[in-house]
C-alpha cells in the first residue's frame, strides 16, 4: 500500500481504538486488580513529591521492611512512569492515570494492523484482500475485549504488549531474505554502496531492538523470554545469511562493505554480534534501574522470582514466618505438583486466552499452525509459546494470580490475526466451491469485529459495575476507619494496618498497610511487633478463603489476641491486635 494509504489506515485504527478505550475507561472507575492500584499509587506519590515509595508492604521477601516502603521490589517501574506523565498534567486521579494506558492500548492496535499488513505482503495477497486483512486486524483488536479491558487499567499489560510487538516487527524485518537481484550486474562502487546501506539499515534495526528490549525489561520480568526469542531469531538470521552467501566476499567485498574474515563466515560468527550488540544496549537502558535496586534492596535484579516458582498456594506471596522453600515444595509430592501445573494450564489457556475473547480467540487458537506458516508472525508466535510454557510449568501457582495474564497482551494480538487468517482462508475456500465471482474478503473481519463488539459491550458493563461497587466499598471502609466513633480510628493509630487487601486499603486511606500472611496467630503477632510503631489493627474480608478470619471465628488457640471491633461495613471485619506479652 502507498504511504498515504498506510497513514490513513493506521490513523483510522488509532482513532477507533482510542474512542473505544475512552468509553471503557468511563466504565472502569477503580483500579482492579490490586497491581493497577499499586502502579497508580506510586505514580501519585512521585508526582506529589513523596518519592518513589508505596504505602503498602504486600510482600516480605525483600528488605528493607519499613515505611515509607521503597517501591517495586518485585514489579517494574515503566507503567508508573507512564502514568505519572498525565497525572502531572491533569491531577493525581485514577482517571488521569488511565490516559497513558488508553494511548498505549491504542498504539497496540496500530501495531496489530502493521503486523497483519506484513503478513499480507509476504503472502502476496491481492491488494483488496491485503487491505482488508490489515485493517480488519487493527479494528478487531480495537474492540477485542481482553485488549480493551487491559487498556482501561494503567498497569504493565499494554506497555509490555506494545514493546513485544515492536520487537517482533523488527525481528521479522531481520528475517526477510536477502534479495540478490539488487546486486546482480552492479559494479564494485554500486555494490559497495548497497552493502553500506544494508549495514546502516540493519544497525538501525538492531539499535531500536536493543532499546526496546531495555524498556521491556523495565516493564515486566518476561522481557527475558523476549530476549530469548531474539537469540533464536538471530540464529535463524545468521543461518540465512550464511546460506545466501551474504557473508562471503563478492569481488573482494562483503555485503557490509568490508573484507570478511574466516570466522565471520560461520553461523556463530554472524550470530553473536547480533545478540551481543542488542544485549549491550538493553543492559545500558536497564542499568540505572539496576543500580537503584542495588542501592535500595541490595540486588540489581527484581527479587523473589525463584521463590515464586516454589509457591504451593497463591497466598505464599504474603508469607512471613513460613516462606516457600525447595524442601517444602518437593515434599508436596508428584501428584500435587502435577496438579498445580494442570491448574495453571487450564487457567492460562481458558481464563486468560480464550474466555473473554470468544469466539475470535477460539478460532485464533485453532489457526496457530497456519500462523506459523506466515513468516512475519513467527517471532511473536515463538515468544508466545515460550512465555506460555514457562508461566504454566515453572510458575503454575503465581500464574493463577496474574503472571501470565499481564504478559499476554501481545499474545491476544496474535490470536486476533490468526483468527482473521482462518476466516480469510475459509471464505476463500467457500468462494471457490460456490463459484463466487466477486471478492468477499470483508466478511471475515466483519464477523470478527461484530463478535468482539457484542461481547465487549455486554461484559464491559459488568466489569464497570464491579469496579464501581469496589470503589464504593473502599470509600465506605476508609470513612468508617477514620470515624471518631470507631474504637481505633486510623488517624490516631500510627501503626500499620494488617489486611488481606493491603494495596487497595493503602490507596483508599493513605495509611500504611501490611499484607496478611496465611499463617497462624503467632506469626501474625510477630509481624505486628516487627514494626515501630507496632500494628494494632487487623482488617479482613469476611469471605476470605484463607485461614483468616476463620481462626478467630472458630475460637482457635491464639484467637483471644484478636478482639472484634464494630465496623459498619458489610462483609469486612476488624479486630484489635493484643497479647503484648506473646
Amino acid at each position: 500500500m502507498s504511504r498515504r494509504e498506510g497513514i490513513l489506515s493506521a490513523g483510522l485504527v488509532f482513532v477507533v481504538a482510542l474512542a473505544v478505550r475512552v468509553w471503557a475507561a468511563t466504565q472502569i472507575t477503580f483500579p482492579r486488580p490490586e497491581d493497577a492500584a499499586y502502579y497508580v499509587g506510586v505514580a501519585r506519590n512521585l508526582v506529589e513529591g513523596r518519592g518513589f515509595v508505596s504505602d503498602a508492604i504486600w510482600s516480605f521477601g525483600t528488605p528493607p521492611l519499613a515505611f515509607p516502603r521503597p517501591a517495586f521490589e518485585v514489579w517494574l517501574p515503566l507503567p508508573t512512569f507512564l502514568a505519572a506523565i498525565p497525572m502531572s498534567l491533569f491531577g493525581t486521579t485514577f482517571a488521569a492515570a488511565q490516559v497513558s494506558s488508553i494511548v498505549v492500548g491504542s498504539i497496540v492496535c496500530v501495531l496489530a494492523w502493521r503486523i497483519a499488513a506484513d503478513v499480507a505482503a509476504v503472502r502476496e495477497m491481492p491488494v483488496g484482500r491485503a487491505r482488508t486483512l490489515a485493517l480488519g486486524a487493527g479494528l478487531a483488536a480495537a474492540v477485542y475485549l481482553p485488549l480493551v479491558l487491559a487498556s482501561a487499567q494503567p498497569d504493565s499489560t499494554m506497555p509490555f504488549a506494545a514493546l513485544v510487538l515492536v520487537a517482533c516487527l523488527i525481528m521479522n524485518r531481520m528475517l526477510r531474505p536477502i534479495d540478490r537481484t539488487q546486486v546482480e550486474g552492479r559494479g564494485p562502487a554500486a555494490l559497495l554502496e548497497w552493502g553500506r546501506e544494508m549495514a546502516r539499515s540493519r544497525a538501525r534495526g538492531l539499535f531500536v531492538l536493543g532499546i526496546t528490549l531495555g524498556f521491556a525489561a523495565l516493564t515486566r520480568n518476561e522481557a527475558v523470554w523476549l530476549a530469548l526469542t531474539w537469540a533464536i531469531v538471530a540464529w535463524w538470521v545468521a543461518g540465512r545469511a550464511v546460506a545466501a552467501g551474504a557473508v562471503r566476499p563478492i569481488r573482494g567485498v562483503s555485503s557490509v562493505g568490508r573484507p570478511v574474515s574466516p570466522a565471520e563466515r560461520t553461523r556463530f560468527g554472524q550470530w553473536w554480534p547480533l545478540v551481543g550488540f542488542v544485549g549491550l544496549l538493553a543492559l545500558l537502558v536497564f542499568a540505572p534501574w539496576a543500580y537503584r535496586n542495588w542501592a535500595v534492596f541490595g540486588s540489581p535484579l527484581p527479587g523473589q522470582a525463584i521463590s515464586n516458582a516454589l509457591f504451593l498456594d497463591g497466598r505464599d506471596v504474603f508469607a512471613w514466618q513460613d516462606p516457600p522453600t525447595l524442601s517444602r515444595y518437593l515434599a508436596a509430592g508428584p501428584a500435587t505438583l502435577i496438579g498445580l501445573r494442570w491448574t495453571g494450564l487450564v487457567h492460562n489457556l481458558v481464563s486468560v486466552l480464550l474466555l473473554l475473547g470468544v469466539p475470535l480467540s477460539i478460532i485464533g487458537l485453532l489457526g496457530l499452525p497456519m500462523a506459523w506458516r506466515a513468516a512475519p508472525l513467527r517471532p511473536l508466535l515463538l515468544f508466545s509459546v515460550i512465555t506460555f510454557l514457562v508461566a504454566t510449568l515453572v510458575f503454575p501457582v503465581s500464574t493463577t494470580w496474574g503472571t501470565f495474564l499481564h504478559a499476554a497482551g501481545a499474545i491476544h494480538v496474535l490470536l486476533v490475526i490468526s483468527a482473521l487468517l482462518v476466516l480469510d482462508a475459509v471464505i476463500g475456500w467457500v468462494g471457490r466451491r460456490r463459484g463466487w465471482t466477486r471478492p468477499v474478503a470483508w466478511l471475515g473481519p466483519t464477523f470478527a469485529i461484530a463478535g468482539c463488539l457484542l461481547f465487549s459491550g455486554v461484559l464491559l458493563a459488568g466489569d464497570g459495575r464491579a469496579s464501581r461497587e469496589t470503589s464504593a466499598r473502599f470509600e465506605a471502609l476508609a470513612s468508617a476507619l477514620r470515624d471518631p466513633s470507631f474504637a481505633m480510628p486510623i488517624d490516631a493509630e500510627p501503626g500499620p494496618i494488617i489486611t488481606d487487601f493491603p494495596i487497595w486499603l493503602a490507596e483508599a486511606t493513605r495509611h500504611p498497610t501490611l499484607a496478611l500472611p496465611n499463617e497462624g496467630p503467632e506469626s501474625l503477632l510477630d509481624l505486628a511487633r516487627s514494626f515501630d510503631p507496632p500494628a494494632r489493627l487487623l482488617v479482613v474480608d469476611a469471605d476470605n478463603t484463607g485461614i483468616w478470619p476463620a481462626l478467630i471465628i472458630a475460637g482457635s488457640t491464639g484467637s483471644e489476641c484478636f478482639v472484634p471491633l464494630e465496623l459498619p461495613v458489610e462483609d469486612v471485619l476488624a479486630f484489635r491486635i493484643g497479647c503484648p506479652d506473646r
